[in-house]
């Protein structure tokens, strides 16, 4: 086991582009290359830029908990864009931006216990 599997900002990040990947699947097909594409890769970045900065420095390791952070807000306004459209439900929104809030908190953290 790595040691970033440990990490439960990590795990809930894999469970968070879990969730976005499938309240994306009835996006219209149109989109599979445009928001489609781009919330999906926004959102398994974050538990990639965790995995990735946990084999580094402190320091850097900081700086990718700033990366996911990034990443992070983006998926808040592809969703918020997707919702605005139609192309999202309700609760597909509610869920996302629930476990968002979340993980920034978790992000917030792991980044304050770095610096």
């Amino acid at each position: 086991m790595f040691n970033f599997e440990k990490l439960e900002v990590w795990q809930k990040s894999v469970s968070f582009a879990g969730l976005v990947h499938r309240a994306t699947r009835t996006f219209p097909s149109d989109e599979r290359f445009g928001l489609t594409n781009q919330i999906r890769r926004a959102a398994t970045s974050i538990s990639s830029n965790v995995a990735e900065g946990s084999a580094r420095p402190p320091a850097d390791f900081a700086k990718f908990i700033g990366y996911a952070s990034g990443s992070l807000c983006e998926v808040v306004t592809q969703a918020t864009i997707a919702r605005n459209e139609s192309f999202l439900s309700p609760p597909d929104y509610a869920a996302i931006y629930r476990d968002a809030e979340e993980i920034n908190r978790m992000l917030s953290g792991l980044r304050k216990s770095l610096e």
